[in-house]
C-alpha cells in the first residue's frame, strides 16, 4: 500500500514537471513589436527632421536679409516684408516643435506600456521559476530521482520520465536566463523612459522660447507698420513710381513679344513660300510632261500628285501669318515642350531668398484701401545675390527701365522669363544661355532692400511664376 502511494506521488510529480515545462515552452515573455508601426514612425520622424533643417536654413536666410534692411535707420517695406517672412518661418518652427512634442509623448506612452508589460512578464517568470524550484525540492536528492524513474510501469514511461528530468534541469537554467534578460531589458526601458522625459522637458522649454521670440517679432512688426503709416505721403509717391515702372516694363515685354511673333512668322512664311514655290515649279514641270502626246500613265499620276502638293504648300504658306503666338520651328517646339514639362519644378532665379510679394492683386501692406497688382513675383534676397537663368533659352532683350533698373528677357520657345531689378548684367541680346547660368546680380535700393522682379509669359499671356518654380 505504501509503495503504491509513493509511486502515485512520484507519478503526480512527473505530471507537475511536464505541465511546468509545457507552460515554460509555450510562454512568450514580453510584448511583440509591430515593425510596420515602427517603420512608419521612423519615416515620419525623418521627414520632420528634414523639415526642421529646411526651416533652420530659411531662418538663417531671412535673418541675414532682415539685418541688411535694418542697417538703415528708417523703416522700409523691405524690412516689413522680411519681418513678415521671419514670423512665418517662426510659426513653422513652433509647429515643428509641437509635432516633435507629439512624437515624444507617443514614445513616452509606448515606453510606459512596454515597461508595464515587461514588469508583468518579470513577475510571471519569477512565479514560474518559484514553481520549478518548489518542484525541485521534491526531488532534491539522487535517491528521489532514481525512485521517480524506477516507479515507471514500462520502459517507455521510464524514458519519458528520464526526458522530463533532463528537460526540467534545462528549463530551470533557461528560465533563470530569461529572467536575467528581462530584468536587463526592463532596466534599459526605464533608462530610455527617463531620457525621453528629459528630452520632452528640453523641447517644452525650446517651444516656450520660440513663442517668446514670435511675440517679440510681432511687436517689431507693429512698430514698423506704425512708423510706415506716418510716411503715407512718401509711400503713395513710391507706389505711383512703381506703377509707372510696371507699365513701362509691360510695354517693353508686349513689344518684344509682338516683335518675336512677327519675326518668327516672317521666317516661317519665307520658308513656307520657298517650299510652295518649289512645289509649284515641280507641279508645272510635271504638268508639261503629262501634256506631251507620249506621256505615260505614271507621268500623268505624278503630275496630279505634284499639283496637290503645290496647293497644300500654298495653304501652309498662307496659314503661317498668325499674329497671336510664336511660330515654332522643330527645335524651338522641343524647347517649349521641355519648358512646359517642367511646370512646378523649374529652378529658382536666386539661390537664397523668399517671395516678398506674390502674383496678382493684393492689398497694400500699409496703405488702407489701396490695392497693388503684380505681374510676377518679387523675391527678396541678399545684397549682390547672383541671378541665374531658370532654363535653357536665348536672351531676347537687355534693357534699362527707371524703377526696374536693368531688365533681361529670355525666350524658351513660346515661353518667356523676365528678370528685372538687376544691378549688373552679364549676358547680351541673342546669346544662348543654359540653366543655372548667371545673367546678372540683384539690385539693392537706397533702403537696403535687395529684390528681384521675376515674371513668366507664354506668348502674350501672363502666368503665375510661383506655380512654375520648384521647391528650394
Amino acid at each position: 500500500m505504501g509503495v503504491r502511494t509513493a509511486s502515485s506521488r512520484r507519478g503526480q510529480l512527473g505530471l507537475l514537471i511536464g505541465l511546468l515545462l509545457l507552460a515554460f515552452i509555450t510562454s512568450v515573455p514580453g510584448q511583440q513589436k509591430r515593425p510596420s508601426q515602427q517603420r512608419t514612425t521612423v519615416k515620419t520622424k525623418a521627414q520632420l527632421e528634414r523639415e526642421r533643417r529646411n526651416t533652420l536654413r530659411r531662418i538663417r536666410e531671412t535673418s541675414r536679409i532682415l539685418e541688411q534692411t535694418q542697417q538703415k535707420k528708417q523703416s522700409s517695406l523691405g524690412q516689413l516684408n522680411a519681418l513678415k517672412e521671419k514670423i512665418t518661418v517662426q510659426q513653422d518652427v513652433i509647429k515643428s516643435t509641437s509635432s516633435e512634442l507629439q512624437y515624444i509623448d507617443t514614445d513616452v506612452r509606448q515606453t510606459e506600456t512596454q515597461v508595464k508589460v515587461k514588469q508583468s512578464d518579470l513577475e510571471r517568470l519569477k512565479a514560474e521559476y518559484a514553481q520549478l524550484v518548489y518542484a525541485s525540492s521534491k526531488t532534491a536528492n539522487s535517491y528521489n530521482r532514481i525512485m521517480f524513474l524506477f516507479a515507471a510501469d514500462s520502459f517507455n514511461e521510464w524514458m519519458r520520465r528520464l526526458s522530463y528530468v533532463r528537460q526540467y534541469s534545462e528549463a530551470r537554467r533557461q528560465q533563470a536566463a530569461v529572467i536575467q534578460r528581462t530584468q536587463e531589458d526592463l532596466h534599459q526601458q526605464l533608462t530610455g523612459l527617463t531620457q525621453k522625459r528629459q528630452q520632452k522637458s528640453v523641447v517644452l522649454s525650446t517651444q516656450l522660447n520660440e513663442k517668446r521670440s514670435l511675440l517679440t517679432m510681432r511687436e517689431q512688426q507693429d512698430q514698423v507698420v506704425q512708423q510706415l503709416s506716418q510716411q503715407e505721403e512718401q509711400l503713395r509717391k513710391e507706389l505711383a513710381e512703381r506703377q509707372q515702372s510696371i507699365r513701362q516694363l509691360d510695354n517693353l515685354i508686349a513689344q518684344r513679344v509682338r516683335e518675336e511673333i512677327a519675326r518668327a512668322a516672317r521666317v516661317a512664311a519665307a520658308r513656307a513660300a520657298a517650299k510652295a514655290a518649289a512645289a509649284k515649279a515641280a507641279a508645272q514641270a510635271s504638268a508639261e510632261r503629262a501634256e506631251r502626246p507620249t506621256a505615260t500613265a505614271a507621268e500623268r499620276t505624278t503630275a496630279r500628285r505634284d499639283a496637290v502638293e503645290a496647293a497644300e504648300a500654298a495653304e501652309v504658306a498662307e496659314a503661317t501669318t498668325r499674329t497671336d503666338r510664336v511660330t515654332l520651328t522643330p527645335e524651338t517646339a522641343e524647347l517649349s515642350s521641355s519648358f512646359s514639362d517642367n511646370h512646378g519644378r523649374l529652378l529658382w532665379p536666386v539661390a537664397r531668398g523668399f517671395i516678398s510679394q506674390r502674383f496678382g492683386r493684393h492689398p497694400h501692406p500699409v496703405l488702407k484701401n489701396v490695392t497693388v497688382e503684380n505681374r510676377g513675383v518679387d523675391i527678396q534676397t541678399s545684397a549682390g545675390e547672383p541671378v541665374r537663368a531658370i532654363f535653357d533659352g536665348k536672351v531676347l532683350t537687355v534693357a534699362n527701365i527707371a524703377g526696374m533698373n536693368n531688365v533681361v528677357m529670355v525666350q524658351h520657345g513660346e515661353y518667356f522669363t523676365v528678370y528685372a531689378k538687376l544691378r549688373s548684367v552679364s549676358v547680351s541680346e541673342g546669346q544662348t544661355v543654359k540653366m543655372r547660368q548667371p545673367i546678372g546680380t540683384v539690385y539693392t535700393n537706397s533702403e537696403g532692400t535687395s529684390e528681384l522682379q521675376f515674371q513668366v509669359w507664354r506668348n502674350s499671356t501672363n502666368l503665375n511664376p510661383e506655380s512654375w518654380l520648384g521647391r528650394k
